[in-house]
């Protein structure tokens, strides 16, 4: 799995127009589903996810987590994120896991956030065009691919 986790100020997801998910500050997370790609991943991603801390505290210092400040998350998919683009200028997107193995992980990495920091998540619709707003806070921006720990 690779996830884009951006602290923002407020976030939404809309689908034709009209707004499906909404949050004020907390996380917009952006989430790639790969072939390989399994419960491991999930609840290494969703530990990490609800325990970074890149939130400030009273001194102004990065050492908060969304569960610490009661945020949000807002979790969109996107394939894209599993893109190659070793050989020429159009991505491959062949690492991506199809729609029968990637929506049913997408959800379970949801519903395990949830539960994690204590309150509903955000979605988007799986395989929909969807339109993305945010305001990124700082900014602050944190990629992370659960096949590259270290």
């Amino acid at each position: 799995m690779r996830a884009v986790i951006q602290r923002v100020s407020s976030a939404s997801v809309s689908i034709g127009g009209t707004v499906k998910s909404a949050i004020g500050t907390g996380l917009l997370i952006l989430l790639g589903v790969g072939h390989e790609d399994g419960q491991e991943d999930i609840d290494w991603l969703v530990k990490k996810t609800a325990g970074l801390r890149i939130f400030p505290d009273e001194a102004g210092v990065m050492n908060r987590s969304i569960v610490d400040v009661g945020g949000n998350a807002l979790v969109v998919s996107q394939f894209t994120l599993m893109a190659s683009t070793k050989k020429g200028n159009r991505p491959s997107y062949i690492g991506a896991a199809g729609h029968e193995r990637a929506v049913p992980l997408y959800e379970q990495f949801c519903a395990a956030l949830s539960a994690a920091i204590g309150r509903p998540v955000g979605t988007g619709e799986f395989g929909a065009d969807m339109q993305v707003a945010l305001v990124n806070d700082g900014p602050v921006t944190i990629c992370i691919d659960t096949k590259h720990k270290e």
